[in-house]
């Protein structure tokens, strides 16, 4: 069964009452995406990996990957972990003007076209279609939907092009104009409104119009799920979970739309209980990026303390990890200063620990890669004491003390990237 089809039999046991789901991952982190492999091996089970138009794109991203690049980390490190390729499935995210959004929409509408066809001939096969944001010449305020689902059948139709250049799989499409924006939306205070089952019906009629006008038809048949809102979001130190009964009408409804399901996003910092309702209501695909990152540059950040206990505050050989990211977010603060507010120690203590975790953009400059490669090689040469791993990896040393997992400090990174992935193992197929 290729990954496409055991997708598509995923979504069918989940409209069929089943507690069925994935996990989509979006991320582009080596360490996170091998500890994905490697819960994915450990279960079994098919491994969703997507990544975003500001990610990967075909002038590079903030990552400096293509999507052909982006597949070739992704193979790689399911290589690497064991995991045959036939267990990854790859997908976009966002995938439309967005990064392009400050021009005019004949030209943004060019280079998101220039995108999707990258990401279909590079071997995506799952794509969002995201055209909900408006261009330098659309009007102020919210993109009119007709326009945004044109859009939408457009880039389909590309899509569809590069697919049939390509051969393989048919490609699946998710859709929905009610999505937050790439990495997060700014949600400090009230929590996002529930999607209205009057906007579920008018996103589908005006996409399924627009597809028939664009002579992409045959791919309406291909759209899997629909991207809801479901009142889950997270801003910079606040979640707003998951209220099923707010969201009573939308599941109930999952049932007039044959073959979809819901796609929730920015599921990231969830209780288990949430992600586990989520998937029993029809929410058969859970996003996550930011927090398996935030768990990431946790385990970091606990490993630097205790290179700093082994070698010495003064000792010229340390990683220095965290005045690296410091100093390279300072550098370029344009991924963090338009959203965090306060004085200089509020920013200090955000710009490292925010839930959004703005740090994720910044792991891919040379220097924090020297940076971590440093850190990885002085804690590989020296045995590090379970009594450090206790202070400052609590978890990952019980893991060692019970011969669970050896304290190698890649493996204890991976460990705590899979503390997460084991959330939403468990929301999508009740392991325990």
């Amino acid at each position: 069964m290729s990954g496409v089809e055991e997708l598509l039999a995923i979504v069918e046991r989940n409209r069929s009452g089943e507690r069925a789901g994935i996990t989509s991952v979006c991320s582009a982190e080596r360490l996170v995406l091998e500890g994905a492999m490697l819960q994915a091996s450990r279960d079994g089970s098919l491994v969703c990996i997507e990544s975003t138009c500001n990610q990967v794109n075909q002038f590079g991203g903030y990552t400096g990957m293509t999507p052909a690049d982006f597949r070739a980390l992704v193979i790689g490190a399911a290589s690497d972990m064991g995991l045959a390729e036939d267990r990854v499935l790859i997908g976009g995210d966002h995938l439309g003007p967005y990064v392009w959004r400050g021009e005019p929409s004949a030209d943004a509408m060019g280079k998101a076209a220039g995108l999707v066809r990258a990401c279909v001939a590079a071997g995506y096969e799952k794509i969002h279609l995201d055209t909900s944001m408006g261009c330098a010449d659309d009007p102020p305020g919210a993109l009119d939907e007709g326009v945004a689902t044109e859009r939408a059948a457009e880039l389909c139709r590309v899509a569809e092009d590069a697919w049939r250049e390509r051969g393989g799989s048919a490609p699946v499409y998710v859709i929905g104009t009610e999505v937050p924006i790439p990495g997060g939306e700014l949600a400090e205070t009230e929590g996002p409104v529930v999607t209205g089952l009057e906007d579920v019906d008018r996103t589908l009629t005006l996409t399924r119009e627009a597809f028939q006008r664009a002579g992409v038809g045959d791919a309406w048949e291909r759209v899997i799920a629909l991207v809801v809102q479901p009142g889950v979001e997270f801003g910079e130190a606040v979640v707003h979970g998951y209220d099923p009964e707010a969201a009573r009408e939308l599941v109930a409804a999952v049932g007039r739309y044959p073959h979809l399901v819901y796609e929730a996003h920015s599921t990231d910092y969830q209780t288990q209980g949430a992600l586990s309702r989520l998937v029993i209501d029809h929410f058969a695909i859970l996003k996550v990026g930011p927090w398996l990152t935030f768990a990431m540059r946790e385990a970091l950040f606990g490993l630097e303390l205790i290179e700093r206990e082994l070698l010495g505050e003064d000792d010229p050989e340390r990683s220095r990890l965290r005045e690296v990211l410091e100093a390279e977010m300072l550098a370029r603060p344009e991924h963090w200063e338009p959203y965090l507010s306060g004085d200089a120690r509020a920013l200090r203590v955000a710009r490292a620990f925010s839930y959004s975790d703005r740090a994720r953009y910044y792991w891919a400059r040379p220097a924090l890669r020297r940076a971590v490669r440093r850190l990885v090689a002085n804690l590989s040469e020296r045995p590090i004491p379970e009594t450090l791993l206790s202070q400052f990896l609590p978890v990952q040393g019980e893991a060692v003390r019970a011969g669970e997992l050896v304290p190698l400090p890649v493996d204890l990174i991976r460990h705590r990237v899979m503390q997460v992935m084991d959330r939403y193992a468990i929301a999508c197929r009740g392991r325990r």
